[in-house]
């Protein structure tokens, strides 16, 4: 998202786009997002009007919204036209993919400053500072209450415990009791920093277009403070060091790890695809042309035949299998509306 987001920014102002319209524009997909993100996440759509006591307010949809809207406004509050054939002098020209944005990285610096503050300052009833676990009968059962810290509680004292997920992943593993949304508020800063780092692949790619050997080394440097940032926060440990790599409270430190492999994958596609022409991106193309459709189609019909079937005691094999006919079912459906023509935009 983050690297579409530039780049498509950027094309738009070089056509002359005024940046007020791309504001409207802005807010609203991030309005439709979110709207669509709470039809698909509210399982009684199809069965009547949605109930609004237990309704539940955040999702992926509504994350990548919110997301969506900051990393934009951010971009249009500095982006300036590039011209096709940008170049730039000076001591810091190695740097100017940076050092052009010095305000964003501020302003990002400042966020992810809050969330730190808040996840390990903001006192949390009958909860240790700064606590990161589960609840339930982990950490031998102390803090049955304190599942996500204070990203839980944040969330449950904003939206209301109703308004938020049922059935988060520890109510299964540590049997906890309290609703935890993975895809809460708090979590969305860090969704914002990785969308950020994001937004710097697509400046390396346009700063230095047509530079392979630039772009692959930059693509790969940053690879690789990501991933040192990853192992000094983890202590290059799974579950320990000073904060674990943890996806339902999207910690620094998993965003870190993400982009390290994000930066390193699309090193390897961009040298695979741009550079030596040994591959057109098929069959991953087709779903990346119409991914809302996608995604929102899997959301509804998940359940349904032929996409998943009763299969009684299964095993992590016969899983394996059904995920992998529903997902070659999607991309041979993003395939045939491909070559129709058919996209979904918003």
């Amino acid at each position: 998202m983050g690297t579409s987001i530039f780049l498509s920014l950027n094309s738009m102002l070089r056509k002359g786009c005024a940046k007020w319209r791309l504001l409207l524009k802005v807010l609203w997909r991030s309005f439709l997002l979110f709207l669509i993100g709470v039809f698909v996440i509210n399982p009684n759509y199809c069965l009547g009007p949605l109930s609004l006591s237990n309704l539940r307010i955040f999702g992926v949809l509504q994350r990548l919204s919110l997301t969506y809207l900051v990393v934009s406004v951010l971009e249009l509050l500095f982006i300036k036209a590039m011209p096709n054939n940008f170049t730039s002098g000076g001591a810091w020209a190695p740097l100017q993919d940076v050092v052009m944005y010095w305000p964003q990285w501020i302003l990002v610096i400042l966020l992810e400053t809050v969330w730190l503050c808040l996840t390990f300052l903001l006192p949390v009833p009958d909860c240790p500072l700064g606590y990161l676990g589960p609840g339930g009968i982990g950490d031998f059962g102390q803090y049955p209450n304190c599942t996500g810290g204070a990203a839980g509680y944040i969330d449950r004292t904003v939206l209301g415990e109703e308004h938020i997920y049922q059935h988060p992943s520890s109510n299964v593993i540590y049997q906890s009791t309290v609703a935890y949304d993975p895809e809460g508020l708090l979590g969305t800063i860090n969704a914002v920093v990785l969308a950020f780092l994001g937004l710097q692949a697509g400046k390396i790619l346009l700063f230095y277009k047509d530079q392979h050997n630039q772009i692959i080394r930059r693509f790969f440097i940053w690879g690789i403070i990501m991933g040192i940032i990853s192992a000094i926060l983890t202590k290059c440990s799974q579950n320990e060091g000073f904060i674990p790599i943890n996806k339902n409270l999207w910690s620094i430190s998993y965003v870190t790890t993400l982009c390290c492999f994000a930066f390193l994958l699309l090193l390897l596609i961009y040298y695979l695809v741009d550079v030596k022409k040994l591959w057109s991106g098929a069959p991953f193309v087709f779903p990346g042309m119409n991914s809302i459709l996608v995604y929102v189609g899997h959301e509804v019909f998940e359940n349904y035949f032929p996409f998943k079937w009763k299969i009684d005691n299964r095993s992590h094999g016969q899983h394996l299998a059904q995920n992998l006919v529903a997902t070659s079912l999607w991309v041979l459906i993003s395939y045939v509306l491909y070559k129709r023509r058919i996209f979904w935009k918003i």
